[in-house]
């Protein structure tokens, strides 16, 4: 690799990190070419990528971030999986770890907070930012249906009790 793909490797790893809202660093050793692009297939269609960059151009690339530095992790034959959402990548990555022993999430960053294998994991238990944004959705809108429900049932109750007599006097 010369100099200048060097440059465009640094060049692209510094854009991916810092449209990333989670970076995973794992461990692939041992891990076979189709599980490998089962990995990138599954990360994809998440909305998410994964690359494999030489460690040391990944550090270069992380200097010149504001990403925490997570390159004490970068050690071994290392894979970074990043996502647009801070949830996408982290799940990911756990769901393929949990079937896959040969796949070891050694932490990351999400933003200037640097996690570690743990942190990624509960990262990648929580909901998703748009289930998060349906769930803030249902909780503002529930108090609005219960005051029309409200609102409505003193009409609907007299109006029963008018049935109720009408139907009595008819009978």
């Amino acid at each position: 690799m010369d100099r200048a793909e060097k440059a465009e490797v640094v060049s692209s790893l510094q854009q991916a990190f810092a449209g990333s809202g989670a970076v995973v660093v794992a461990h692939y050793a041992g891990l076979s070419v189709s599980d490998f692009e089962k990995l990138r297939v599954q990360m994809k269609q998440a909305g998410g990528q994964v690359k494999v960059a030489k460690n040391r151009l990944a550090k270069l690339a992380l200097k010149e971030t504001d990403i925490a530095d997570f390159s004490g992790l970068l050690t071994g034959p290392t894979v970074l999986a990043f996502s647009e959402d801070p949830v996408t990548a982290p799940r990911v990555a756990k769901k393929f770890a949990d079937s896959n022993n040969k796949f070891v999430i050694l932490g990351g960053a999400m933003g200037s907070t640097e996690l570690d294998a743990d942190g990624i994991k509960a990262l990648a238990d929580l909901p998703s930012l748009d289930e998060l944004r349906a769930k803030l959705a249902g909780l503002l809108t529930q108090p609005a249906a219960q005051l029309a429900r409200l609102a409505k049932e003193p009409g609907a109750s007299v109006a029963r009790v008018i049935s109720a007599y009408s139907e009595k006097g008819a009978a």
